[in-house]
């Protein structure tokens, strides 16, 4: 029987782009046999920027009855794929005020031996992708956890170009999710599982 996998999919979006990358990567890591989470984090932006944009506050009413993080979900997973659009080359400060949060988990080595991964998406092809990704990524290296990047793994990987992870050019909200960021979501989430799997199976024959 396959080891059991959990998967924390954990992201912030505003008009609804990694929103929609963060459900297919749920589909797909349950599809490749793990129980998932989907969860949103906290909003912090004021109600009048959000009503602002039609797009943002239609976005923020869609998603109303998504679960929001908590820090139970990093201890219940086995591995974790944060999304964040890039602010500036960087994480959002939604999904950067949820990582501060983590003080204690990280302190008791909660956060440690897990895999993660992440994914991004941008207004322009070089609007920040990689940058975000890697700023993302500095924060695994002090948590202790595992990085499963998709790399150039799959043949498709070749076409969408971007090892760090799955990330999609958004234009001004007007080019949505197509099949070419769904196939990046799919390959990187199946590495997820398959990693994550074989590593939790590796740590228990240890033990």
């Amino acid at each position: 029987m396959p080891t059991s996998v959990n998967v924390a999919v954990i992201y912030y979006s505003s008009t609804g782009t990694i929103s929609t990358i963060a459900k297919a990567i749920a589909e797909d890591a349950e599809n490749a046999g793990a129980q998932v989470r989907l969860r949103k984090t906290a909003e912090l932006a004021p109600q009048a920027a959000i009503d602002s944009n039609p797009a943002w506050a239609a976005h923020a009413k869609e998603t109303a009855g998504i679960t929001e993080v908590s820090p139970d979900d990093m201890v219940w997973a086995d591995a974790v794929i944060f999304g964040t659009p890039t602010r500036y080359g960087n994480v959002t400060a939604q999904l950067k005020q949820f990582l501060d949060t983590l003080g204690g988990l990280w302190q008791a080595g909660q956060l440690a031996d897990k895999v993660y991964s992440g994914f991004t998406a941008s207004s322009t092809a070089h609007g920040g992708q990689e940058s975000t990704l890697l700023a993302l990524y500095n924060t695994i290296h002090h948590f202790g956890g595992i990085l499963v990047p998709p790399g150039y793994t799959d043949p498709s990987k070749f076409v969408d170009g971007n090892p760090y992870g799955t990330s999609h050019v958004s234009g001004q909200g007007d080019i949505p999710v197509g099949e070419q960021t769904l196939t990046a979501a799919r390959v990187q989430a199946e590495r997820v599982v398959k990693f994550t799997r074989a590593i939790k199976a590796g740590l228990a024959a240890e033990s």
